[in-house]
């Protein structure tokens, strides 16, 4: 059994039997969960050895553009030769390409010859256009001259390199085909030139077949999950401005409007924020709609620049938006139904947004303190999404050991040489996965810390507040904001960590879970069983139910942690026990209130996806060198890097409402149902029968 809390907060005897005040400002503290603290310092340092690695391993121009004959990545200006004008990557050899494309051939797309060029190419109306080799050996042309020629030197062949590149084996081969940039890969068109086709017949070539099959290999490569998730991993590089803009700057913005307001205009805020939220959900809906082309014609699309309008080329990324939008359609109207529903609790919300009103109104350092761990938090994100560019593009470019007859006419040894002629990929190691779970987790981690880390100092500031009986006493430091900061950080790094550590571990079982479930339907070659289906739902809704009730028990941990300076376990049983002796009392109160905190999150979160989607229709996303293959992942960043930093701020508001109304629900059982520490300014709101009534009845 505990003991009486306001022998610890309110007052506390002295060694010369003297009762003081400011009990939970300044008796003695001590270090605890020194062990966790000690992991999380070995973990940030694990952090740093693993992005080291992969700065020094990666190369974001993987995740965008591929890999030339020689194994240099398109668009890389420090490859030999030079290529940084050359981003789009061509198949010379259309014969190569056709037999990637048949079922039981063993010859894959990767081992085809590739090379560089700065547009696709397109075969001629009345001759036979050619695409050679980087001009080496013999071939005196620079790089400028080969690119003005539109890579072609045929003319400057000798004898036999002209009758090897008649046999398809280079340095120069045919444009047959018609092609066109698709995602920095120049895709086949399966409709053969028949005017290029009759010139390379009566030069003698070899047979280029024509079956449809030739544009097959080339789409299936594109839309492999390893291209898309390369692709929107460069999206996010891309797409930096608008992380930058509506991902951090915004929610700053719209987070500190909404604390004043909430300050100024408190029972207006409860309507303005209902009506909102749904304006913006319907909104950013509609986004999604104009994205997947249900709605207009704005749908996105994988080709990029000037083509055809007969072109029609597929890409995974439209599915994946129309997916989002018949999701976000079911959050739309679900999200409507339950304003609707909640519409007669406002004025309740409104009682409970007057006691943050309050106390911020008195202890104004808290409007500004989240500016400390936002700050750190937008630090860290740059540093972790740099990171993570490098991580998911840190594998090494080997040659393939492709067991196919290919030759090809090497300019340097002036023959043609038939070993070591396959192309490059590639190579991902076991550990690099692990390296980005860690990195993955290492995030979240962080995240929930400082959160935390805030979440604790606002609550220690509100406690020092109540506690003192809402007035600036000489026992309540002026910046009781930076008291509790120091509190803090001298005490209680180690119990935060282990409560955002207990968060996250939680959360990585979820998702270890949908990917050994994801990998068990993969390679199963049958549907999942009802009952399978029934286990994988009541599993994942027991894992979340544990999640919600893992963070409920934190933040009100977090608050007894602040005021009593115990461990984490110590602080949470305390907690616990204390909101069980008044869950009537504070349930509902609690509830209605994070209802509203929680939509104006959402607000603040959606206006950072919208103003996302409206940034990435300009024309610079849509262009050719900074086209982003989908605006669902920068969107997605934008959004969660919103809620995350309003998170931050509207913790003020939901930190100071559960402080005082746990040290309210303590004082009143310390003294037979009357509160003796509640400031006068609370006393009204929190001690009023009427007000209390109804707040836990209900209208």
């Amino acid at each position: 059994m505990r003991g009486p809390l306001g022998a610890v907060i309110g007052r506390y005897p002295s060694s010369d039997g003297v009762t003081q005040m400011g009990g939970i400002i300044r008796h003695n503290r001590k270090c605890r969960d020194i062990t966790v603290l000690v992991s999380f310092i070995a973990f940030w340092i694990a952090m740093i050895v693993n992005s080291s690695f992969a700065f020094n391993q990666g190369n974001p121009l993987r995740l965008t553009y591929g890999l030339d004959y020689k194994g240099n990545v398109c668009g890389d200006k420090h490859a030999h030769p030079g290529l940084s004008e050359l981003e789009l990557r061509y198949w010379q050899n259309p014969n190569q390409v056709y037999q990637s494309g048949l079922k039981d051939s063993q010859f894959k797309l990767a081992d085809a010859r590739s090379i560089c060029l700065s547009e696709c190419p397109m075969p001629s109306e009345d001759s036979l256009n050619w695409v050679c080799d980087y001009p080496e050996g013999d071939i005196r042309l620079s790089m400028k001259d080969w690119i003005n020629r539109n890579y072609d030197y045929f003319e400057f062949l000798t004898p036999e390199m002209r009758n090897s590149s008649l046999q398809l084996q280079g340095p120069c081969y045919p444009v047959i085909f018609p092609s066109v940039n698709v995602y920095w890969s120049c895709q086949f068109i399966a409709r053969a030139s028949n005017t290029s086709l009759k010139h390379w017949q009566q030069m003698g070539g070899v047979n280029i077949n024509e079956d449809i099959v030739i544009d097959k290999s080339i789409h299936k490569s594109i839309n492999s999950r390893s291209s898309v998730l390369k692709r929107y991993m460069a999206d996010i590089g891309k797409a930096w401005p608008v992380l930058i803009v509506c991902g951090g700057i915004l929610p700053l913005f719209l987070s500190v409007i909404w604390l004043m307001m909430i300050r100024h205009f408190v029972a207006a805020m409860p309507w303005i924020t209902v009506v909102l939220f749904n304006v913006l959900i319907i909104s950013v809906t509609m986004f999604y709609y104009l994205k997947a082309g249900w709605i207009g014609n704005d749908a996105i699309s994988p080709i990029i620049g000037e083509h055809d309008p007969y072109i029609s080329v597929y890409g995974r990324e439209l599915t994946h938006i129309r997916v989002v939008t018949i999701l976000m359609t079911s959050i739309m109207v679900v999200a409507i139904l339950t304003s609707i529903a909640i519409v007669r609790r406002i004025l309740m919300a409104t009682s409970v947004l007057k006691v943050a009103a309050k106390v911020i109104g008195e202890v104004q350092a808290l409007i500004i303190f989240p500016l400390i761990p936002y700050a750190i938090l937008a630090v860290f994100y740059m540093f972790w999404i740099s990171a993570a560019l490098h991580l998911f593009s840190s594998g090494e470019v080997v040659q393939n050991n492709c067991n196919s007859n290919c030759c090809t006419y090497d300019l340097i040894a002036k023959r043609v040489k038939c070993d070591r002629c396959c192309g490059y990929s590639i190579h991902y190691t076991p550990h690099i996965g692990v390296a980005i779970l860690f990195h993955l987790f290492g995030c979240y981690w962080a995240t929930q810390f400082f959160i935390a880390c805030s979440s604790t100092v606002i609550a220690g500031s509100v406690a020092s507040y109540y506690w003192a009986r809402g007035e600036t006493s000489p026992e309540i430091p002026f910046l009781s904001v930076f008291s509790s900061m120091k509190r803090l950080m001298r005490y209680s790094l180690g119990s935060v960590a282990l409560g955002s550590l207990i968060v996250s571990f939680v959360e990585s079982i979820r998702f270890l879970l949908e990917v050994i479930r994801h990998k068990l339907k993969v390679s199963s070659h049958r549907h999942d069983s009802c009952l399978g289906k029934a286990a994988y739902q009541s599993s994942q809704c027991f894992l979340r139910c544990i999640e919600w009730t893992i963070k409920s028990v934190n933040r009100n941990a977090y608050i007894l942690i602040a005021i009593t300076g115990k461990s984490f376990f110590s602080a949470s049983s305390i907690a616990t026990e204390l909101i069980m002796n008044n869950i009537l009392k504070i349930g509902r109160l609690n509830v209605i209130g994070d209802v509203i905190l929680f939509l104006g999150k959402l607000c603040v979160s959606l206006s950072c996806a919208l103003f996302a989607f409206l940034m990435l229709d300009t024309h610079k996303y849509n262009s050719a060198h900074n086209k982003t293959s989908s605006p669902l992942l920068p969107v997605v960043v934008c959004w969660a890097l919103g809620y995350i930093v309003s998170t931050l701020f509207f913790a003020v508001v939901e930190m100071s409402i559960d402080t005082i109304v746990l040290s309210f629900c303590q004082d009143s059982e310390e003294h037979q149902g009357t509160a003796q520490y509640a400031p006068p300014l609370l006393v009204e709101t929190l001690s009023d029968q009427n007000e209390m009534q109804r707040l836990t009845q209900g209208p």
